[in-house]
């Protein structure tokens, strides 16, 4: 075996929103990846090009990028922090040889955190962590630090994993240091110099033939589809012939890249520790194994964590099909789901028999956002109320559970526990995190955290931290209450008027505005009674020969409620499906003309 002195290979980890695409972003500014005037110089999450990911400020796709520090070429992988697309982080911990794990010197260790840093622990990994947001006024640097190494202590299966280096910065303004001290001047230089002296040289020989796993896959509108991965043996050249295993299929290497800065760069050969990708591959799949030798073994397949959640797809069938959309019908979205599958190994396609498809995923996150997607590449589609997978263990029927985190101000304690108390949620653990905030830890069936978050935010007035984590499948317990009131629901098919809605507005709140059209069936607001309300919002007034004193002033309506797709998947009920277009969401009832 030997070692690519000059190469390192680290995966960036960390909870959801404590800071890792930030500092990415340093560390490309800082070493000089990009010219002095160019735009990235100015742009803030660089590394997240896909529309979702910048609109809502999370990373969802893993994704690759390469810098030099004196010599040495340090290859990232900029991995996401929601446990959602926590698959994205299992199949690409592969390609590393090191972790950094980022924790927010307020929240500390959350869920997630936990998570990814036992499964970069189980793969012997050597881990750096950095305490980031020192300058937050609710930091608490001592607090973090203890809690990290407690982590450690629980999680690390050799002594070896318990001496870790811990630094402190701030990444958005690019300082990194081996103290928590001043952090108005500095850069990220510390940490650069702790990765190359800490992480091991990316390991392989030379002498092998060629083999690799490939962890990840990306696209390109001129070469097709890329598979990513790091050579673990051998020398890959372009034009060389290989064979994919299982199923020995021959194939030639049309282009063989490596990464420099955030682009690809073309090359006629590298050697066994590099971060190469590879086109010329028929049917590509990640987790498959490229050998210069057909005879080998293939590597294990990553480990990938059991979807908790499922949903049934399939197409419009409203009275407004194909009015605003490309795609619309059953074979579209079949072909659209298994093309899915190639590249997101945390989901599950089932076809039905019924021209629907059973999708499962790891959350409500990871579902909408492929039903986000999905949408804004054209497709019509309706949508059931997801579900939660339960099994069958020795005629028991066992149900996903999750642990819930939640940091809010102490004020809120009492309506938090009022809440989550209807939901079925046991208390494990109260204690302080701050001055004026309070941490509480639940176990709750997956089923109960349903909509649960958007209901709390609201419930705390936006000061609400929450995180979750499936933790293991137990016993189904006994049914929820009922957490949601009656709809309205149109009578009649046609356009919205102000006078009907008015009347819908005594009765509730409405989900549209005067002048949208509305179909029977169709639900068009909320109210309080636990019995839905049939009401047609397209009546008008009646125009008579006599006029009352009053009569004709304006009718003032409410805004109407606007849902998103997360909101509108949330709020359906088992015997309602959701319409989801490239313009419009429409929740409906299953059977538009029942009685």
């Amino acid at each position: 075996m030997s070692e690519q002195k000059s190469i390192r290979n680290i995966a960036v980890i960390a909870h959801v929103d404590h800071g890792k695409t930030t500092l990415v972003d340093a560390i490309l500014k800082q070493t000089q990846v990009f010219g002095e005037h160019q735009s990235e110089m100015q742009e803030e999450r660089i590394m997240d090009t896909n529309d979702l990911e910048r609109e809502r400020g999370i990373t969802i796709l893993a994704k690759n990028c390469a810098v030099v520090y004196e010599g040495v070429k340090i290859n990232i992988i900029d991995t996401p922090g929601h446990a959602d697309f926590s698959g994205e982080v299992e199949r690409t911990l592969s390609m590393a040889d090191g972790a950094l794990l980022i924790v927010d010197a307020a929240e500390g260790p959350m869920p997630q955190t936990r998570s990814v840093l036992k499964q970069a622990l189980e793969l012997g990994m050597k881990v750096v962590v950095v305490i980031n947001k020192v300058d937050k006024k609710l930091a608490d640097v001592a607090r973090s630090e203890t809690q990290i190494e407690n982590l450690f202590l629980e999680l690390a299966s050799t002594d070896e994993q318990l001496e870790f280096p811990v630094l402190y910065g701030v990444g958005r303004s690019g300082v990194v240091k081996v103290e928590n001290a001043d952090m108005s001047v500095g850069d990220v230089q510390p940490l650069l110099s702790t990765i190359v002296s800490e992480i091991p040289a990316s390991t392989g020989d030379i002498t092998k033939p060629v083999k690799l796993l490939v962890s990840s896959m990306e696209y390109d509108q001129h070469v097709g589809r890329i598979a990513v991965g790091r050579l673990r043996d051998g020398v890959v050249k372009k034009g060389m012939r290989l064979f994919t295993l299982p199923g020995v299929k021959e194939f030639g290497i049309e282009h063989l890249y490596v990464y420099d800065g955030l682009t690809r760069t073309e090359v006629e050969q590298a050697e066994a520790g590099e971060i190469v990708a590879i086109t010329g591959i028929k049917g590509l799949q990640i987790g498959v194994t490229i050998a210069e030798d057909k005879l080998v073994e293939a590597y294990p397949a990553p480990l990938i964590g059991e979807p908790t959640l499922h949903m049934t797809i399939g197409a419009n069938t409203s009275p407004m099909v194909g009015r605003e959309g490309k795609f619309v019908t059953s074979r579209q979205i079949e072909e659209r789901l298994y093309k899915e599958l190639e590249s997101n190994l945390s989901l599950r396609v089932a076809k039905l028999g019924t021209g629907k498809y059973r999708v499962s995923g790891r959350g409500e996150l990871h579902l909408s956002i492929l039903l986000e997607t999905m949408r804004r590449e054209g497709f019509e589609m309706e949508v059931g109320k997801p579900e939660v997978i339960t099994k069958k263990v020795d005629n028991t029927k066992m149900e996903p559970f999750e642990m819930v985190e939640i940091v809010v101000p102490s004020e809120y304690e009492g309506a938090i526990h009022q809440e989550l108390g209807k939901r079925l949620a046991e208390v494990k653990e109260v204690s302080p995190a701050g001055e004026s905030e309070i941490r509480m830890r639940f176990v709750m069936p997956t089923r109960a955290t349903l909509g649960m978050r958007a209901e709390l935010l609201t419930l705390t007035r936006g000061t609400l931290i929450y995180a979750s984590e499936f933790i293991e499948y137990r016993a189904y317990g006994k049914e929820l209450p009922r957490l949601r009131s009656g709809v309205l629901v149109a009578s009649h098919s046609g356009q919205a008027l102000a006078y009907g809605l008015h009347a819908a507005q005594e009765r509730g709140e409405t989900f549209v505005d005067a002048g949208t059209e509305v179909y029977q069936g169709m639900v068009v607001g909320s109210t309080k009674k636990e019995q839905d309300i049939k009401i047609n919002v397209t009546k008008g007034k009646q125009l008579t020969n006599m006029r009352s004193k009053g009569s004709d002033g304006v009718i003032q309506l409410a805004p109407p409620v606007s849902l998103s797709l997360e909101q509108s998947l949330d709020y359906l009920e088992p015997d309602e499906l959701l319409e989801i277009t490239p313009e419009s969401l429409r929740l409906r009832k299953r059977e538009l003309n029942k009685s």
